[in-house]
Order: structure tokens, then C-alpha cells, then sequence
């Protein structure tokens, strides 16, 4: 199968490449994360502070030479409609399982990053166990330090998608001899 086969069946809207030694790891991304907005910091092995420092998910995701930037975009009643984003939210976790479970048996080695949160566990064990599904659990990209409008950009892909709209993003880092299993 082709990965834009994969991609597609999986309801990704837009994809892109992007090598990872040119990705920016910032601070002030993960202080935003601080700031608590999505009131998962401190709360969820998926986050910070737990996923480690930038420079610590800078060389996570660096021991791996690409990486590809997904995104699925949600329809929304206006801009106000926080239910709809609430339920975008949920269902790109489930598109970025999804995506995970075909991606296990064929690249084996990648490292996966979604949303912000975890959401497989109602309730995480974090800070007073260890995560249930360390395999099955995504880190976020902003928990990771990166600036997700630019990294789109450098991707080719767009940020926003129009009015009345959301735009989940995830990205999967890997090794490129990985392509091979999706060559016909």
C-alpha cells in the first residue's frame, strides 16, 4: 500500500515532509504549555512536563532524519463552536490511532506525536505510576517545543483552513529507508 493510500484512508486532509534537523525546538512554545490553556500540563504523561525538556524531545525526534506533518480538518457550525472543536479534538486522537496501529507493523520504529493530551486512560497515572500504554501514547507537538503554524509552513501545508473550520496536526518521525514498504 502507498502511504498516501494509508493518508487517505485514514481522512487525512493534507500532509508534508520535512527533515528533521531543519525543525525548530522553542522554549516559548512550551512555556505557552505552562500557561495551561488546554489544562493538560502537569496532568498527563503526554505532556509536559513529562515528555522532558525541549532539548530532550529535540533529540527524541532528531534520532530520526524525517518527518511527516499530518492534518485533518473539521467542519464547524461558526468560530464559536467549541463543542465541534471539543469533538475534532477527540476524533483526530482517533484518527492518529488509527494511523499508529497501520504504522506499527510496517515502519516498526517511528516515534508519533498528535494533540495535546493523551486520552486513552480516563484517568493517567501520571505523576504516581508509570504511563498504562507508553506504546500507544502520543506526545504533542507543542508539548514537544514545536511552533505547529510554522512547522505547516515548512511542510506546505496550511495552518488554517478556512472559516467555520479547525485543523488537528500530528506527525510521525522516521527513518526514511522506512518509505520503502510503501513502494509499489
Amino acid at each position: 500500500m502507498r502511504l498516501q493510500e494509508l493518508l487517505d484512508q485514514a481522512g487525512v486532509f493534507q500532509s508534508g515532509l520535512v527533515d528533521t534537523a531543519g525543525m525548530r525546538f522553542e522554549q516559548a512554545v512550551r512555556d505557552m504549555c505552562a500557561v495551561n490553556t488546554c489544562q493538560k500540563y502537569n496532568t498527563s504523561w503526554a505532556c509536559p512536563p513529562a515528555v522532558g525538556t525541549v532539548e530532550e524531545c529535540r533529540a527524541r525526534i532528531q534520532q530520526y532524519e524525517k518527518f511527516l506533518l499530518f492534518s485533518v480538518k473539521y467542519d464547524l457550525e461558526d468560530s464559536f463552536d467549541y463543542e465541534g472543536m471539543m469533538a475534532g479534538a477527540s476524533a483526530f486522537k482517533e484518527t492518529c490511532r488509527a494511523l499508529d496501529n497501520k504504522l506499527r507493523p510496517l515502519l516498526g520504529n517511528y516515534l508519533m506525536l498528535s494533540n495535546e493530551g493523551c486520552g486513552l486512560c480516563k484517568e493517567c497515572t501520571y505523576p504516581d505510576a508509570p504511563c498504562r500504554f507508553p506504546d500507544r501514547s502520543h506526545g504533542s507537538l507543542e508539548g514537544y517545543g514545536l511552533f505547529v503554524s510554522k512547522l505547516a509552513k515548512q511542510a506546505g501545508m496550511n495552518y488554517i483552513n478556512g472559516a467555520n473550520t479547525v485543523t488537528y496536526f500530528g506527525g510521525v518521525a522516521f527513518h526514511p529507508e522506512a518509505l520503502a514498504v510503501f513502494e509499489d
